[in-house]
């Protein structure tokens, strides 16, 4: 499983002009799923995503995770993140999870974070969306649950 975490100000999805997420201050999330990916990964991405300390204290330092912070999360499905660009003009995607795995660990990723009592929002599974980010620092991570030590 692999995220793109941006820290926003705020950011919404729209589906054919209609919003569907939208969140204030807090955490927007590109989410990839790949075909080896299991439970035990949306524990772990959960889990490291919502207790990253790089939210901002009184003293200005990236100390506070969204919890501290009190964000919200908007959680985008993006299966491009496996796209792999090594061969050819073409990415080849034959890593992403299919679409019926991907939706199932999705909608399992909202519930967990949602169960943890965060503030979730998210895209629709598989729809032409457009995302609008309020970037925020800019503070751009990538979090992946294959590269665990």
């Amino acid at each position: 499983m692999r995220a793109v975490v941006q820290r926003v100000k705020k950011s919404h999805v729209e589906v054919d002009g209609k919003i569907t997420g939208k969140i204030d201050k807090g955490l927007m999330i590109l989410l990839g799923i790949s075909e080896d990916d299991k439970a035990e990964d949306i524990d772990y991405m959960v889990d490291k995503i919502i207790n990253l300390r790089i939210f901002e204290d009184d003293e200005n330092k990236m100390n506070l995770s969204l919890l501290d912070a009190g964000g919200e999360l908007l959680v985008v499905s993006q299966f491009t993140l496996y796209g792999d660009c090594r061969k050819g003009r073409r990415p080849s995607f034959i890593k992403a999870a299919r679409p019926e795995k991907a939706q199932q660990l999705y909608d399992q990723f909202i519930k967990k974070a949602a169960d943890l009592n965060v503030k979730v929002q998210s895209g629709i599974f598989q729809a032409d969306m457009t995302v609008y980010i309020e970037n925020d620092g800019p503070v751009t991570l990538i979090v992946d649950s294959e590269k665990i030590i």
